[in-house]
């Protein structure tokens, strides 16, 4: 997001998939304005169907309702049979739980984001570490273990991937700069493409069609662009290629007014829970 609330939602990824993370990915080392396609001409990946089913699975998997043709899980579970597959990973920021932080901080010291006094910065809102990605070998460092992730994706059967945090230089302080995040993205987008996977701009709705052309994505995941009026902001780079998730009723029912008939859009619950929680909310246009 780029104004008045950060609604990125991870929800029980943190608490649920904590320990998964660790020891299995841790521990690998307006539309008609829209630019040409930015993928090579034998690109073997290729974005979400348009305006399809869309369900947002990243805080827990279950059976995708009937009708879903396209879903988005963490990278430690496993794909949906049958469906479009986006997997989910945090890029440019640690997972908050102190066992990921321990993690980084033994094995890759050097790419934790740290301020004056040596301590890493941290996300107030969801008490992340930031990743340090300001110089080029900083960024090779984290895509090799990004990478890594991004392979586990690949093996899994995942179609798609959706890197998280794009936005954190606005977290830094000044430290981190938008042009090293394009860098950076440019960098797992590459990787993405060498494992046949698309890649997803997430959020940061105020990248113009010529930056997300620079990092190299094929499509958006753009969460609540419907309660702040920002979906044509991605429609006029990816034409129908967004999928929305929104998590009220009054972004929801604009978000379906304006682009219902030409993208992905789901309403689900902010901690986005399976079916059975109790706070559990799916519903599509």
């Amino acid at each position: 997001m780029t104004s008045k609330k950060r609604s990125r939602i991870k929800a029980v990824v943190v608490a649920a998939a904590a320990l998964a993370v660790v020891a299995a990915g841790l521990g690998v080392a307006h539309a008609a304005t829209r630019p040409a396609p930015v993928t090579p001409q034998a690109a073997t990946w290729a974005p979400p169907p348009a305006n399809a089913g869309f369900d947002y699975q990243i805080g827990s998997p279950y059976q995708p309702p009937a009708g879903v043709k396209v879903v988005s899980r963490d990278y430690t579970a496993a794909v949906a049979a049958g469906l479009y597959n986006i997997c989910y990973v945090n890029a440019f920021q640690t997972q908050a739980d102190a066992a990921a932080k321990r993690w980084w901080e033994t094995n890759h010291p050097s790419v934790l984001l740290r301020d004056s006094k040596g301590k890493p910065v941290v996300d107030p809102d969801w008490n992340e570490y930031l990743l340090d990605f300001s110089t080029a070998a900083k960024r090779a460092e984290l895509t090799q273990v990004v990478g890594g992730w991004i392979s586990t994706c690949a093996s899994k059967g995942f179609q798609g991937v959706e890197p998280d945090n794009l936005d954190s230089y606005s977290r830094s302080g000044g430290r981190l700069k938008k042009a090293d995040a394009l860098a950076y993205a440019a960098s797992l987008a590459a990787y993405a493409h060498g494992k046949k996977l698309a890649i997803g701009q997430k959020n940061t709705a105020d990248l113009s069609a010529a930056e997300s052309r620079t990092a190299g994505f094929d499509f958006a995941v753009a969460e609540e662009c419907g309660e702040w009026d920002e979906c044509d902001a991605y429609t006029s780079t990816y034409g129908n290629n967004v999928v929305v998730i929104e998590y009220t009723a009054n972004g929801f029912g604009k978000a379906c007014k304006q682009f219902g008939s030409r993208l992905s859009i789901v309403l689900r619950d902010v901690d986005v829970t399976a079916p059975g929680s109790g706070t559990y909310k799916f519903k599509t246009c």
